[in-house]
């Protein structure tokens, strides 16, 4: 039987903290995707290619790996609340800015910068979750904020389409400019309140009680002796850990999918029909709005189960199989409806890739391990936007960029069903007493 306690504690914690995460994630995926939106019309006035717009979509990945381990490290030293404030008001700036690219290069470098100013939120705020979410409860909490990014893009679509057909013109600046500045501004506020309302860990949490505050001190320390939270680590130990190069891997191949589709969704589903800027925003909006509905159910399975590498497996595999299907669809409605059971199981399996980076280390080892796991995923954002932009290029449509995502989604599930998380033996005798529970996920 549950603590009543433990239960009043986590139902507090969950309605604290995770309103504002949400909008941190939904405004962090929605200035990744909305050049996206952008492009459909940015792409004829600036005169881009598919090859400059995918390029520009994958730079941003390359300045956001340079700085994830470093930044990530500063936010253990620093604290949450502020460092993450500091990476929302910095991306919203440049968020904001992207409305005055002029050429090729301001758009390169201003992707660059955004990429450079975003580093570290994800995983940061994935260590964040480990001082206030015991192990049970944290892939529910990961999947409630990542579900965010669904939202956005359900949402993002027909905003940023609306937008850049209704806010045409004001100023001199064309709908896509203002769209940019508009999605960028709610950053650099949530910056200000992140500041305000951000509690650093629940010792410092007046709005708990002291017996809640005692149970959750109580349960996360002794998960982190478990886990063996050293202050001190050696980067190579992490870095020699296969189960951070396998989980690294995974998700890089996932992202290939994950950025690569949505990145290109609004001009895919263009291509089906004579659409308006506005129908697409709509249409768009589907996908993502059914990736809501898996994560959810994936997520309370993962938990309920204890296993993450099977459901990993199974959301990988189907979304490859149905954007398989999607590239050879005799019409473009089947074609579309296989888009969104993509949409349905693609987005389902980040909760499960952060429940599991999160949880072979805490402490300082942890921060390393994650932000090094995220640094190395990132070659799936490198590749996915890039190689459609140049596949397009090549063939004037998306079937075979479309068959390419699908074998990385393929390769991702053959690393779920085969990758260790749990330390060897070997592993197990170099570990801090206590640390062997470390990764105890099946």
């Amino acid at each position: 039987m549950i603590d009543p306690i433990e239960t009043a504690t986590m139902r507090r914690v969950y309605g604290r903290l995770m309103p504002l995460l949400f909008a941190m994630m939904f405004f962090n995926y929605l200035d990744r995707i909305n050049i996206g939106f952008a492009a459909l019309d940015m792409n004829k006035q600036l005169g881009f290619s598919p090859a400059v717009f995918g390029f520009a979509g994958s730079i941003f990945f390359f300045g956001y790996m340079l700085l994830e381990v470093p930044s990530n490290l500063l936010l253990h030293r620093v604290g949450a609340r502020r460092w993450i404030a500091r990476i929302l008001l910095t991306w919203g700036a440049v968020a904001a800015a992207t409305a005055f690219v002029f050429n090729e290069s301001s758009f390169y470098v201003l992707r660059f910068l955004l990429g450079v100013m975003e580093a570290g939120f994800l995983p940061g705020v994935a260590v964040y979750l480990t001082k206030w979410f015991p192990v049970r409860y944290r892939a529910r909490a990961v999947g409630g904020y990542i579900i965010a990014g669904s939202f956005s893009a359900v949402l993002g679509g027909p905003i940023s389409t609306a937008l850049m057909t209704y806010a045409n013109g004001p100023l001199g600046l064309q709908g896509w400019q203002w769209m940019f500045i508009l999605e960028g501004v709610p950053a650099m506020l949530l910056g200000v309140l992140t500041l305000r309302l951000m509690t650093e860990r629940p010792a410092d949490a007046a709005w708990l009680t002291d017996a809640q505050k005692a149970w959750l001190e109580t349960t996360l320390t002794k998960e982190r002796e478990a886990l063996g939270a050293d202050k001190h680590f050696s980067m190579l130990r992490v870095a020699s850990d296969i189960r951070v190069w396998s989980l690294a891997c995974l998700f890089g191949c996932a992202l290939v999918g994950i950025y690569g589709l949505f990145l290109w969704l609004p001009q895919i589903v263009k291509s089906l029909g004579n659409l308006s800027n506005l129908e697409v925003g709509f249409l768009s909006a589907a996908p993502p709005l059914l990736g809501v509905l898996g994560t959810l159910l994936i997520s309370r399975s993962s938990d309920r189960t204890g296993d993450r590498k099977k459901h990993l497996a199974f959301v990988y595999g189907m979304s490859a199989l149905a954007i398989a299907g999607s590239a050879y669809a005799p019409n473009p409605v089947i074609a579309y409806a296989l888009l969104c059971v993509t949409g349905l199981f693609i987005y389902a399996g980040n909760p499960l890739f952060w429940s599991l980076a999160s949880s072979f280390r805490t402490g300082a080892a942890g921060a390393a391990t994650i932000a090094l796991i995220n640094t190395v995923a990132q070659f799936g954002g490198l590749v996915g936007p890039w190689s459609i932009g140049l596949v397009r290029n090549a063939t004037g449509n998306f079937k075979l960029a479309l068959l390419t995502i699908a074998a990385f989604l393929v390769v991702a599930t053959i690393i779920a069903l085969v990758m260790r998380v749990t330390p060897s033996e070997e592993e197990i005798d170099a570990l801090p007493a206590g640390d062997s529970h470390a990764g105890n996920f099946h």
